[in-house]
């Protein structure tokens, strides 16, 4: 059969070892919720347009990691990892977004995302990631996360399961945001929906905390104006 050897650049090497360690080592489990972006989709209208003179545009991904900053303060067990004999549970969400580059990804740290604003997110991510593409990551720039973020809804994937970032204890996977049929009050009626799914650590995150956070995360992304206090 024909084909073509490739070797395996630095980085895939990288990214190979440590998703096989990670699938080997650390027993994942998966939870998923359905959110309802419409409330969102609104809010973040009309943000871009008070925001428009500072040349700042809100993405949907930059509400979701401050929902996913803000969710890990509430429920902070969930904002934890495994360390041999003991554990380390963060008091500041540090939230790693994955990012497509040329030969893998890399993963830009979006620091104390749970104190930041919206604007500020948006406009350090956008850097981040602009740093990302070209090469210029620094290790500070992309060490130290304590939480993961990798959202391939832009690409049209409706669902997945990611691999958790070791040592971090978690990682939300986001999928696209699509017309569904939803039942309100006995009724059918159509709504923006998206699903997203939690791969856990179970050596140091439960199923209660991990759907505590969902909760939370699925009642600022339904209400975001909750995320603008």
């Amino acid at each position: 059969m024909p084909f073509e050897e490739i070797k395996l650049p630095g980085m895939r090497k990288v990214i190979a070892k440590r998703m096989a360690e990670s699938k080997s080592t650390v027993p994942h489990f998966y939870l998923t919720v359905d959110v309802e972006l419409d409330a969102l989709m609104a809010s973040r209208k009309a943000l871009n347009t008070a925001l428009e003179k500072q040349g700042v545009k809100l993405s949907v991904n930059d509400f979701i990691i401050r929902a996913c900053g803000l969710s890990l303060k509430k429920v902070p067990d969930a904002n934890a990892m495994f360390a041999g004999d003991r554990m380390y549970r963060f008091q500041r969400a540090d939230i790693s977004v994955a990012v497509a580059v040329p030969g893998g990804l890399v993963t830009p740290v979006i620091r104390g995302a749970c104190s930041k604003g919206l604007a500020d997110i948006s406009t350090e991510m956008k850097a981040l990631a602009d740093k990302a593409r070209d090469g210029k990551l620094m290790p500070e720039d992309y060490q130290g996360g304590t939480f993961s973020i990798s959202n391939l809804g832009m690409m049209g994937i409706k669902q997945f399961e990611a691999v958790i970032n070791p040592p971090q204890g978690a990682i939300l996977a986001v999928g696209a945001g699509e017309q569904r049929a939803v039942v309100r009050n006995g009724a059918i009626a159509i709504a923006t929906v998206m699903s997203v799914t939690l791969s856990v650590d179970h050596r140091v995150l439960d199923g209660a905390i991990g759907a505590a956070f969902l909760a939370e995360f699925k009642r600022l992304i339904e209400e975001p104006l909750l995320m603008l206090a």
